[in-house]
């Protein structure tokens, strides 16, 4: 046979590699630069994520991470081009509880869960509810009781924010009072309404608050978590207030197009879950108020399609709408 001559499996090798995403799977992942798509502007919560996480893996890969912002739509704009991306690994997207929130809030959102495999849900910050200081009332009990009586209004960091729709859970559906709700463009106007007396209160991520209630600008009342939180031992969870359960939080996930390999989607949250479990993100999240998940794609997917559903049923029964 002349040396030159294909082997028949060097035939079918070919015949393979004319599906160019069958090949991918048979090949070493990543073998070139990954790009993480951001749903949102720079210096927010995912994109400081994303370059935390993004920084790590290029030096366990060898291969550049690079962070594409694609702020828009409340994260629809960068997400709906996530998904119809070439589904082979090298785009990424990285996305708030916007995900989970947006498919019920818009009519119209541009995706749905099914266009994604759930490649790591890498964080989580709970939420809080924060006061003024010169606020009489300090706990909810008494901020609810007096809500009935006096004009009572919170912040948030925006219409459909995890953070709004906490305390439209917490105010309207289980206390079945009026708190108006005052949306900002972001968490540091959020807190800059309460310092500033424009509203008594504010819903806010522990990630964006903590600063503030470090140095006495506001003061914490409740958090939104099934247990008291470590760095605020004194604080109380809404549930321990007696009006109904409340668990919510601010998640970032990474998700990868539905078609792509499943090896690959495996892949990235093995090497994720590994720098969390060796303690190599520790510092960047903790500086960043974040905390650090650790779950495989199923139960990061089933967690996201948990979020959906909650998410669905508080929009609904408070009749909240897009802008």
């Amino acid at each position: 046979m002349p040396a030159f001559a294909p082997t028949k499996s060097a035939l079918a090798a070919a015949v393979l590699c004319l599906a160019p995403l069958a090949c991918a799977a048979q090949e070493p992942w990543p073998r070139k630069n990954v790009r993480f798509v951001v749903a949102f502007a720079p210096a927010g919560p995912a994109d400081v994520v994303a370059r935390i996480v993004g920084q790590a893996l290029a030096e366990k890969w060898g291969k550049s991470v690079i962070v594409e912002n694609r702020p828009g739509a409340g994260g629809n704009l960068g997400t709906a081009l996530a998904a119809r991306a070439e589904p082979d690994g090298y785009t990424v997207l990285v996305n708030t509880s916007a995900f989970v929130v947006n498919v019920s809030l818009f009519d119209k959102p541009g995706y749905s869960l099914a266009d994604f495999q759930t490649a790591a849900y890498a964080v989580t910050t709970p939420n809080i509810l924060v006061r003024s200081p010169a606020l009489k009332q300090s706990t909810l009990t008494e901020i609810i009781a007096a809500a009935k009586t006096e004009n009572f209004a919170y912040s948030s960091a925006g219409i459909g924010t995890t953070t709004q729709l906490a305390g439209e859970l917490i105010f309207r559906i289980l206390a079945k009072i009026d708190v108006r709700h005052v949306p900002f463009l972001g968490a540091a106007p959020a807190v800059n309404a309460v310092m500033g007396g424009q509203v008594q209160l504010s819903m806010l991520t522990l990630s964006s608050a903590g600063e503030f209630i470090k140095s006495g600008a506001v003061k914490p009342v409740a958090v939104t978590t099934g247990n008291r939180l470590k760095e605020l031992p004194d604080t109380p969870t809404v549930t321990e207030t007696g009006i109904g359960k409340v668990e919510a939080s601010t998640d970032i996930f990474f998700f990868m197009p539905a078609k792509t390999p499943a090896a690959i989607v495996e892949k990235f949250n093995t090497d994720l879950n590994a720098l969390v479990a060796a303690g190599a993100l520790d510092k960047a999240y903790a500086a960043a108020g974040l905390s650090p998940v650790i779950l495989n794609p199923a139960q990061a997917h089933s967690h996201a399609a948990g979020e959906i559903d909650k998410w669905a049923a508080v929009i609904k029964a408070a009749g909240i709408k897009s802008e």
